[in-house]
């Protein structure tokens, strides 16, 4: 072979394992862009209707805004994660693509051999032989934290950014250095916000050492940091990160989805020989979930011989990068979180209020962790390739590639059966009624009502609305818009209570807007019906001529749900009295409701007259706040005013007046109101953040 064409065998080597490796765990079906079977769940259907919404949305400025999918909840694409840089690569071709169309199966071979290519340029600052190299590409192929994540959370697939980085970081002789972390930082921000902020450490530790070790100027250094800062500034407001405003950007759940400190060890299923230690995969422990695997883990134990044995230059490598290390620690620290937990142990070291508000944007903490899980596998690799001449290195590393594919297929095998489904070009859909293709062609936007994030049946509807081309709120978004949310929930009570509904929307009611809107529905005009398990507000239905008019005519009365006398209704999760909840509740738990508010209704239906009502109830009564007082009426009548004084185990009867069966009987509804005039909030108590105003719990509800 002539030396040219050895070096092409060479630099093709680490292409073609990346992609022998996305043959072997993800398999061929993902690459049809027409099978869309193995995305119709969860997080993989809205990072593919997001993407649906997009392509066929006009261009706006930003270009990564996506109005038709979230409506006021939020419009970014990068919010229903369908991968950004993608889709504005694909939306000038959206007319040439075929429907359904997605992508995101190229995307995971692409992952596979950028993991392979970065991988391989990394272990070539370490050794220049071939055999070391290849089986190491292999090796970090095969890495459980990135391939548990690819049939849920598509985008994070992408761990081959966080190994860029540190390939441009650990290079000593990097040139074009701005213009390369430039597009790996662009990059970066135009997949995922959390590889955005990985990166993007990674730099401004490179950036420092640089400075320190005198390779850069302060001048050359302020001028990348304010050039690059302003690169992913601009990708991030046409990526449409800004779109939810500062309140939106921010959730809950820091400290629960951390990382467990045994998660190096605790394979998760992903290990034949292995076992689960216990209390390590909790609630939320999956997103530290770092595994590394048996193979590297006995690697590992080499790589601790080797480095006892001396003359590794192990720590030389260490003192020479002092920022990256501190960077490390940090990252490390920010990913077990302020909630530690080793094994099924865990302590509770408190934060100020500010810094958890901070933390929250990146509440999945436990992911941060991903830079120093593969800075021990170099490390690891490092050590025994220093240790060892390099067959001894090449055999090890071929034993560790060997355990590692075979006992990891205990996790991948389920990682390939999921992306190995049969090929489907549509999902099934509930909507087979003709009813909803009439009403497609007659509305543009379709509602759920009330208004919230991850709404029941939300793929179902987004589904039917991006393949009729119309907008929609019930959408399953990342972050959304807190501000246009409340409003909108706000106007939509406004809406409900008028009984005036926009002309071109088409409204599905959830349990509590039914009850709501239940009274003021104009039947004359308006159509107000069950449609294949979905409470069917069409305004104007009736007066539309080309409107298909077979749908089932029913009563609006008899959509609210009835309560037999001497029952036992509970309100905690899962229970029936949630269907009878009108408004001013929380969400339920597992004891009952809690009040929000100052006022809350209940609604029902009574097939026989009611003589009374009677509650069991909890108050809301912390420390200096010594009663709650309840004013209850019965459909607008004047029942009952009590004081609970006690914060459980309260009973409450209320006695229904002549005139109150009798308004009952002729409105066909009994509409139970609560006044609370002294609901406060946990917060103003100093117990915890949470700001609802709560006065009452309602546990159970019995009528007889």
């Amino acid at each position: 072979m002539t030396d040219s064409v050895k070096r092409l065998a060479i630099n093709l080597l680490p292409l073609l394992i990346g992609v022998m490796a996305f043959f072997i765990i993800i398999g061929p079906r993902a690459l049809n862009p027409q099978n869309i079977a193995w995305l119709g769940n969860g997080d993989p259907a809205t990072h593919y209707l997001g993407w649906v919404f997009f392509r066929q949305a006009p261009w706006t400025f930003p270009i990564g805004l996506n109005p038709a999918y979230g409506l006021e909840l939020g419009n970014g694409i990068i919010f229903s994660d369908s991968n950004p840089l993608l889709a504005f690569l694909f939306k000038p071709f959206a007319a040439l693509l075929p429907t359904p169309f997605q992508y995101f199966g190229i995307w995971f071979l692409t992952c596979f051999v950028l993991q392979a290519w970065f991988a391989w340029k990394v272990v070539g600052l370490m050794s220049s032989h071939v055999g070391v190299r290849a089986v190491s590409t292999a090796l970090l192929l095969f890495v459980p934290p990135m391939l548990m994540r690819m049939p849920f959370h598509l985008s994070l697939g992408g761990h081959f950014l966080v190994l860029a980085s540190f390939y441009l970081g650990l290079h000593p002789h990097l040139r074009h250095r701005r213009l390369a972390w430039g597009v790996l930082l662009a990059a970066a921000a135009l997949v995922h916000a959390y590889f955005l902020a990985m990166v993007a450490l990674i730099w401004i530790a490179d950036l420092a050492a640089g400075y320190f070790k005198k390779k850069l100027t302060l001048r050359s250094a302020v001028i990348e940091l304010i050039a690059l800062f302003s690169l992913v500034s601009f990708c991030c407001w046409q990526a449409g990160y800004f779109s939810v405003g500062a309140e939106g950007a921010v959730s809950d759940g820091f400290g629960m989805y951390a990382m467990n400190l045994l998660s190096l060890i605790d394979p998760g299923n992903w290990s034949y020989l292995l076992k689960d230690l216990p209390g390590v995969q909790g609630f939320g422990d999956g997103e530290g979930f770092a595994f590394l695997g048996l193979g590297l883990i006995t690697l590992g134990i080499c790589a601790v011989v080797g480095l006892l044995q001396g003359n590794t230059g192990f720590g030389q490598q260490l003192r020479h990068r002092p920022i990256l290390l501190v960077a490390l620690v940090g990252l490390t620290v920010f990913a077990i979180s302020n909630h530690v937990a080793i094994g099924s142990l865990d302590f509770t070291y408190p934060l100020p209020p500010v810094v958890i508000s901070i933390a929250n944007i990146f509440r999945a903490s436990g992911r941060m962790f991903w830079p120093v899980y593969y800075a021990i596998i170099f490390a690891i690799i490092f050590l025994v390739i220093r240790a060892n001449t390099p067959r001894t290195a090449v055999s090890l590393l071929s034993l560790a590639l060997l355990i590692q594919v075979l006992d990891t297929h205990a996790g991948w095998v389920a990682v390939r059966k999921q992306l190995m489904v049969e090929p489907a070009s549509k999902w099934a859909s509930p909507m087979v009624d003709p009813f909803w293709e009439s009403a497609a062609a007659h509305y543009r936007n379709i509602r759920w009502i009330v208004p919230q994030n991850l709404s029941p049946h939300w793929m179902s509807v987004a589904d039917f609305a991006g393949a009729h081309g119309m907008a929609t709120n019930a959408v399953y978004l990342g972050r959304m818009d807190t501000a246009n949310w409340k409003r909108a929930d706000r106007e939509t009570a406004g809406v409900m209570a008028s009984g005036k509904y926009d002309a071109d929307t088409l409204y599905l009611l959830d349990e509590r807007a039914l009850l709501q809107a239940v009274m003021n529905v104009d039947t004359s005009k308006d159509l107000f019906t069950r449609i294949n398990g979905f409470t069917v507000l069409a305004p104007g239905w009736k007066q539309c001529s080309e409107c298909l008019q077979a749908a089932l005519q029913i009563s609006p009365l008899e959509l609210i749900p009835s309560v037999e006398p001497g029952q036992k209704t509970p309100f905690s999760y899962g229970g029936k009295g949630r269907a009878l909840l009108a408004k001013g509740w929380s969400d339920s738990e597992l004891w009952g409701t809690w009040s929000e508010g100052s006022s809350a209704q209940v609604m029902f239906r009574a097939p026989a007259p009611v003589h009374s009502l009677r509650l069991e109830t909890t108050a809301f009564l912390p420390p200096g706040h010594v009663r709650q007082g309840v004013v209850i009426s019965i459909n607008g009548l004047p029942a009952l005013n009590v004081q609970l004084e006690q914060a459980d185990g309260n009973v409450i009867d209320v006695r229904l007046t002549t005139e109150m069966q009798e308004r009952v009987s002729r409105q066909g509804v009994l509409s139970l109101q609560l006044q609370f005039a002294d609901a406060v909030s946990p917060k103003q108590f100093g117990i915890g953040q949470d700001a609802r105003q709560l006065a009452l719990g309602l546990k159970t509800l019995t009528v007889n």
